[in-house]
């Protein structure tokens, strides 16, 4: 709800937080509240706050969010109030606030939208040159949040690398400015764009935190600001510093949305508003159900061969897969001119089957996959090209470079310049050709390197082109699905996820590391958007070992996929697969839908309704984890049936005293499923 409560005035109200806009004594629309719900009466009474966008100019020394610079040199903006519109809609509310600059020709929308039962705030910013020259845009975030006062701001985000990502850190917030930032052209594997703040005491389940999500998969930056007034809060869009855009006469510019939430119940508390908003507003197909993937890409690599899919096809078929896909390796090539993909250094780009390794082309393999109850899907790579390929020979200018500059070759890869219309225009008439001939209901879209040689007009223009394909393309077959890739949990995001099914997390599927991975991932993120693969012992990365079980329970807090050598794999462990996959689409909609509650660093709860799901892990034996796992959020008076043994626990009790474990001493993970019977 958003109302309109004084002159200048605005209270944006959800279930369980309130937001307060107001005018400053020079038109500057400021922050006036971000906490709990407030009464008109007590919004009429706060002063204005810090700025909603901070601007370069007057006494102001801090982080702006937006700098430009009109033609005669001069910089910042002066605000004038040039008035608002509320609409009311069925979907919540959309305020825009609508601002100029008191003597340029540059005018500014604020937006801020709420939505029916949803504590998410998402903002977003507008610029436009009403003006006859054109105008330099040297930043323009999407907003700015501020957080009250308190004694000992603690700064939560994620960090990482290729194979580690996600990894969650808490530390003191500095005196300064922090700035976390991506200048990859994707969202990063070292960082990911979104940032808590707390005072210092919050817990899983007690505190304040409050939070914000970019939805963008280039280059972005956060900064969070805290001076030695005791101030706090950050600044946060696309783009990382250095980075311009000219605005012509008549043109404007559109900032990706930059979402808030905020909790006074801890960072469990702010997960389950992050989660809930996601699947219910974020997600392109909230219902849909995320089927059991085989993917065969640790099984043979780069040897695709007709017959070993078909082999890998049946073996996955008779454990319960639902969906078989083909990595990298199935395309390029042609009779008697050159070889097709058979490792990095050749074929991206030649997006046809192979035809030697697939004569009669994909249609043999599919109908096979079909036949044997599971769809069919496909890795891609649109945005890369190698220049051993028959693209590179016959577009050469394609590929994203600047003149008089070296181009930079990442695993033998180039990149396409996705910000040019005829690039978007052919990835998408090959990816729809590739879906409309074939009966593919699956793709794994891959990014494999960074953006590099960019100019300053190509970093926008390239993702939202890339957007543009994507939401063509599922326009077009609305039963498509899409796994968002970039070498793992690359390009997670707001802005991929309103695009794509799941994410896959991160390469390194070892269950050990993954833990942690998945961790950090569920901060914001829910887990039906998590892809996360069982795979073969020893694994392939990290060389770990683990029980069959232990990577199967690991992988089902997420969408379960699978990524073993099934072939190798013995009698006992497809059986007991089968089984494991059998329990997973058991319990599939309550881990997928239901609320989940983290129990320590070594279990997961998940609850919808009567039912409650927990799965727990013992990494390695030099993890003595016995204390009973309290579970969370149940019904006190009630009495909850454990489905394995028959015994019924007190509600209660299970909250106060835990679910007993009583570990087999080289036990490495348990699932217990629990239901509601009084």
């Amino acid at each position: 709800m958003i109302d309109h409560v004084g002159p200048g005035l605005w209270l944006l109200t959800t279930p369980t937080c309130g937001y307060a806009v107001r005018l400053g004594p020079d038109d500057a629309p400021c922050c006036a509240h971000w906490g709990p719900r407030l009464t008109p009466d007590q919004a009429r009474a706060l002063p204005p706050g810090r700025a909603e966008l901070p601007v370069e100019g007057g006494g102001r020394f801090g982080v702006a969010g937006l700098q430009v610079r009109y033609g005669d040199a001069v910089r910042g903006v002066e605000w004038r109030h040039l008035g608002d519109h509320i609409d009311s809609g069925h979907d919540g509310g959309h305020l825009t606030i609508r601002m100029a600059d008191r003597h340029y020709p540059l005018e500014i929308d604020l937006h801020y939208r709420v939505r029916p039962g949803d504590d998410a705030i998402e903002r977003w910013t507008c610029l436009r040159n009403t003006g006859d020259e054109p105008i330099t845009i040297l930043r323009c975030d999407s907003a700015a949040w501020t957080v009250p006062p308190r004694p000992g701001y603690r700064l939560s985000h994620v960090t990482g690398e290729w194979g580690g990502e996600f990894q969650v850190r808490r530390t003191p917030l500095a005196v300064a400015e922090t700035t976390l930032t991506s200048r990859r052209g994707h969202s990063g594997h070292h960082a990911n764009p979104w940032v808590m703040l707390d005072a210092g005491d919050a817990t899983e389940d007690h505190g304040e935190v409050w939070s914000a999500a970019l939805a963008w998969s280039g280059s972005w930056r956060i900064t969070v600001e805290h001076d030695h007034d005791g101030h706090a809060g950050w600044s946060g869009g696309f783009g990382h510093d250095g980075v311009t855009r000219r605005l012509g006469p008549g043109e404007s510019l559109e900032t990706p949305v930059f979402t808030g939430v905020y909790s006074a119940e801890g960072f469990g508390g702010i997960s389950h508003r992050w989660h809930d908003h996601i699947r219910r507003h974020v997600l392109p197909s909230p219902g849909r159900i995320r089927p059991v993937i085989y993917n065969s890409w640790e099984a043979v690599g780069f040897d695709v061969t007709q017959a070993r899919q078909m082999e890998l096809a049946e073996l996955a078929a008779d454990i319960g897969v639902e969906l078989f896909v083909v990595d990298d390796g199935w395309f390029g090539g042609r009779p008697g001119a050159f070889s097709g993909r058979t490792g990095e250094t050749a074929g991206l780009g030649d997006w046809w089957p192979d035809p030697e390794r697939f004569p009669g082309g994909l249609t043999p393999l599919i109908d096979h996959v079909t036949a044997l109850g599971m769809k069919f899907g496909l890795w891609v790579e649109p945005e890369s090209v190698n220049p051993d390929s028959e693209l590179h020979r016959t577009r050469p200018e394609w590929v994203l470079r600047q003149r008089n500059r070296r181009t930079t070759e990442v695993r033998d890869q180039l990149l396409l310049d996705f910000s040019r219309s005829d690039v978007a225009k052919w990835a998408h008439e090959w990816l729809d050709d590739l879906v409309t001939r074939n009966d593919i209901a699956f793709l794994k879209w891959d990014m494999n390197r960074p953006v590099t040689e960019a100019g300053d007009d190509v970093w926008i223009p390239f993702v939202r082109n890339v957007y543009a394909v994507i939401d063509r393309l599922r326009a077009d077959h609305p039963h498509l699905m899409i796994e968002g890739c970039a070498s793992g949990g690359g390009r997670t995001d707001l802005g991929m996820l309103a695009r794509t099914d799941q994410i896959w997390a991160s390469d390194n599927t070892d269950p050990a590391q993954r833990i942690a991975v998945q961790h950090g991932y569920g901060q914001i993120y829910p887990a039906c958007t998590m892809g996360a693969w069982v795979t073969d012992s020893p694994n392939a990365i990290t060389s770990g070992r683990a029980p069959l079980d232990f990577r199967f329970h690991v992988a089902m807090a997420g969408a379960l996929g699978i990524g073993g050598d099934l072939p190798r794999w013995d009698a006992d462990d497809l059986r007991q697969a089968k089984e494991l996959v059998a329990r997973y689409k058991e319990i599939r909609p309550v881990v997928h839908d239901g609320r989940l509650d983290r129990l320590g660093d070594w279990a997961v709860q998940y609850t919808l309704g009567p039912r409650v799901v927990v799965l727990s892990w013992r990494p390695t034996t030099l993890i003595r984890v016995t204390a009973p796992v309290r579970l969370k959020g149940l019904d006190p008076g009630g009495r909850y049936r454990d489905e394995d043994t028959g015994e019924v626990h007190h509600g209660a009790l299970l909250m106060s005293h835990g679910l007993p474990r009583p570990w087999p001493f080289d036990a490495t993970s348990e699932l217990r499923r629990l239901t509601r019977v009084g």
